[in-house]
């Protein structure tokens, strides 16, 4: 991934934005362009350095390439299934800037692909956590700020997996679970919304399609059936911008296929 070029006084210059999932894939494109619009980035995952992650890219890594080219980024290690981290993230991401927290990309997602019968309740409950109640209960902590500013933005990464399966069905390689979490989170944003439009916050969804990162990689889901599917996260980035920078009055409850 190239190095991205800064732009200091850009369309986010003044804002303090959390991504959460940011040390490699979509989430670490979502930083770097989110710091090319002068945005003072903090980023979160479980992954801080090289060692703690069998995937490649680390929250050191995504945060050197954007201070690297100009930008403003700090991290804030986090394992977003614990409610204590996720209230001690969002104290330390605004403590990093003495600034309250203007924008919110719920990016992080923990995943297993297998059937209903065989799903375990501690990985029901785990995906559950980090994928529905984590952005919940992060929503729950910024936005108290965001609405006494009358100004917020909160994006959420789901997938057309959160669509319904129709027929003719042909099996599944065991998303169901997956699906779930989405749909779920899809339903959350847009309720939100609705709920918040008239305090001056947007609440969106990016719904990428395939990308290839290491999360996509190490689940198998590029094949030859699939490689012409493959988008650039660029574009998932791009999305993710311009509605983590929406005027809730016209862009907001939305579910953006990217």
């Amino acid at each position: 991934m190239s190095a991205p070029s800064i732009n200091p006084n850009g369309t986010l210059k003044g804002k303090v934005a959390l991504v959460t999932g940011a040390s490699r894939g979509i989430g670490e494109a979502i930083a770097a362009r989110l710091a090319m619009e002068g945005a003072k980035v903090v980023v979160s995952a479980r992954t801080a350095a090289e060692g703690e992650s069998r995937l490649p890219g680390t929250l050191a890594a995504t945060v050197d390439r954007i201070n690297k080219a100009g930008g403003h980024a700090t991290l804030v290690k986090a394992d977003l299934a614990q409610a204590v981290e996720r209230e001690k993230l969002i104290e330390e991401a605004e403590n990093a800037y003495n600034a309250p927290i203007d924008i919110l990309i719920n990016n992080a997602a923990i995943t297993y692909f297998m059937p209903v019968t065989d799903f375990t309740e501690k990985r029901f409950k785990l995906m559950m956590e980090v994928q529905v109640y984590a952005p919940f209960h992060l929503a729950q902590l910024v936005l108290p700020g965001m609405i006494a500013r009358k100004s917020g933005s909160i994006v959420n990464i789901s997938s057309p997996a959160g669509l319904h399966p129709k027929p003719p069905y042909r099996g599944g390689r065991g998303g169901t679970v997956y699906g779930m979490c989405k749909a779920a989170l899809e339903r959350f944003t847009t309720g939100l919304a609705s709920e918040v439009q008239a305090d001056g916050v947007a609440v969106n969804v990016v719904s990428p399609g395939l990308v290839d990162t290491p999360g996509v990689a190490v689940h198998g889901l590029i094949n030859e059936q699939s490689k012409d599917r493959v988008q650039p996260i660029e574009y998932i980035a791009e999305a993710v911008y311009q509605l983590a920078k929406a005027d809730p009055a016209t862009m907001t409850g939305r579910i953006d296929y990217a």
